[in-house]
């Protein structure tokens, strides 16, 4: 299958994802036989890239395994699966197809199949032909395993998991498998096939052994309320991962929420299109082989090592917000092919890139609302950065070892607002690509967290205002009011009405510190650790 070229697949993947979900979710109540297609489906053309809703959705319905037609069935044709201890049993359409085996039960071939009750140690099993579809309604079902996962799908063209309207169901697998052999399942809902998760219900996915919910294929979050503790991974996707709606909540040992195939050509992307998002992670909260993009809705990383990290992030709506114990966005990883971009092996731009290696990373944000609290490098790209639009808020590191921007290659701003408040001695400032101006605040002595930092022009006009969350020695400022070569008066205290540490504020009551003239960046000491 075809898909989206280096230089094209960040704009592309996050567009059609976005459409997808308006035209996905816009799909008739499923257990239903539609009279007519959806607009979204009927209405497609070929493949093209003139951006409407209907040819982006086409698109993207290529790009992955699911559409609108996956959350479509004629309610008649479905096949019950009542569980229950030692006495599981089948009904309807597919019955002949569902194989009970003490309590392990086995699904045979494509179709809907609607599963209640319990198993208090047992497995349901996906063994269908390589072509066929199967629907798995979860009703009020609730599956436990004390010897492999609660869902292990060996064989389908692609499975979906459907939440039933008010119902609450939950999946548990073992503490340790009994397989535990090359590619043997290692999560509480394991897939071998394409997986879509889906539906206005609920789910509690508990992964004792290693991971919550893995696909070995792609990964599709259409809606749903899930809620995802695991010992390792949360949720793994392997050709890809894409969130669309719902609410998921993710508590970690390993990483939250990942795509993991490096390895095929333009795989191993990782999509936010909608939806709300909350990761707590032991280690990396979210997390691309290849390509990241948030395109929209909520995204959160509560707790991590590092944040967010991918080769490629793309940043162009939604609201992020980033805890970490290290970097909070990293664009790292995968394979690079770096290159020294100025003389003497310097980086093209940005201050304090020092001799590091330009490689082939980017992190691009241009639209939505950003906001990272990192004790490691707020915004880190192993490559160029970019930032054109949108609210980016850096609570930084107090050391000097790391800072609140760190770029090897250039760091190009021409537009939106940029707040970045760490320590001094690892800072980095727009690089020359930048179109819009901006200064470096270096206080002679760390200002204390909880502190109203107000920059005011000639005429006495506040043009920014921000308040630190920790102790700050360095504070980037760039917006549309900040005009190259004006000389700006910067403030402590005052009066200050912000949100995520943005806002208002008046110079009132206020101690004036210094002057700085915008455009002159202060160098950094030396390259932060990457």
């Amino acid at each position: 299958m075809k898909f989206f070229s280096k230089a094209q697949r960040t704009t592309s993947v996050a567009a059609l994802a976005l459409a997808l979900a308006l035209a996905g979710c816009s799909a008739q109540a499923p257990g239903t036989t539609p009279a007519t297609t959806s607009s979204a489906t009927s209405s497609t053309p070929a493949v093209t890239t003139s951006g409407t809703s209907a040819e982006l959705a086409s698109s993207i319905a290529e790009a992955t395994h699911f559409d609108a037609d996956d959350l479509t069935w004629d309610a008649a044709k479905e096949t019950t699966i009542t569980l229950s201890n030692g006495a599981s049993a089948a009904a309807g359409e597919n019955a002949g197809s569902v194989a009970v085996d003490g309590n392990v039960v086995t699904i045979k071939a494509g179709g809907t199949y609607r599963v209640s009750g319990s198993l208090a140690d047992g497995t349901i099993v996906v063994a269908a032909g390589e072509e066929d579809v199967v629907r798995i309604v979860l009703d009020n079902a609730s599956v436990t395993s004390s010897t492999g996962p609660a869902v292990d799908i060996k064989s389908a063209n692609e499975a979906l998991l459907y939440l039933a309207d008010g119902t609450s169901n939950t999946l548990s697998d073992a503490a340790s498998y009994t397989d535990t052999g090359t590619d043997a399942p290692s999560a509480a809902v394991y897939s071998l096939a394409d997986l879509t998760v889906a539906g206005p219900g609920a789910l509690t996915v508990n992964g004792n052994y290693q991971d919550g919910i893995t696909s070995k294929d792609g990964l599709v979050l259409a809606s749903g309320n899930v809620s995802v503790k695991a010992v390792d991974d949360g949720i793994k996707g392997k050709d890809y991962t894409v969130l669309l709606d719902g609410i998921y909540s993710v508590t970690a040992g390993g990483d939250g929420i990942k795509s993991t195939n490096e390895t095929d050509a333009d795989r191993g992307w990782l999509l936010v299109a909608g939806g709300t998002l909350d990761v707590s992670a032991g280690d990396d909260g979210i997390k691309a082989a290849t390509t990241l993009t948030i395109s929209d809705g909520t995204a959160t990383v509560s707790k991590s090592e590092e944040g967010i990290e991918a080769p490629h992030i793309a940043i162009s709506g939604g609201t992020v917000t980033v805890n970490s114990n290290d970097d909070g966005l990293n664009a790292a990883g995968g394979a690079s092919t770096g290159t020294s971009d100025a003389a003497g092996g310097a980086p093209a731009g940005g201050m304090g890139g020092g001799m590091d290696t330009v490689g082939d990373f980017s992190l691009d944000i241009s639209g939505g609302s950003v906001t990272v609290n990192a004790e490691g490098d707020g915004l880190d790209s192993n490559g160029n950065a970019s930032i054109s639009g949108g609210t980016v808020v850096v609570n930084g590191p107090t050391n000097d070892g790391n800072g609140a921007l760190d770029v090897n290659g250039e760091l190009a701003v021409t537009g939106g607002t940029v707040a970045a408040a760490g320590s001094a001695g690892m800072a980095v400032t727009p690089g020359t690509s930048s179109t819009q101006s901006g200064l470096q605040i270096t206080f002679d002595s760390a200002v204390p967290a909880g502190t109203a930092i107000q920059l005011a022009d000639s005429s006495g006009a506040v043009v920014a205002t921000f308040v630190t969350s920790k102790q700050t020695a360095s504070l980037v400022l760039s917006n549309p009011d900040i005009k190259a070569g004006a000389q700006y008066t910067v403030y402590t205290g005052g009066t200050a009405s912000v949100k995520a540490g943005l806002g208002t504020g008046s110079t009132a009551g206020a101690t004036q510190l210094m002057a700085v003239t915008a455009g002159e960046y202060t160098a950094a000491r030396g390259p932060g650790r990457r």
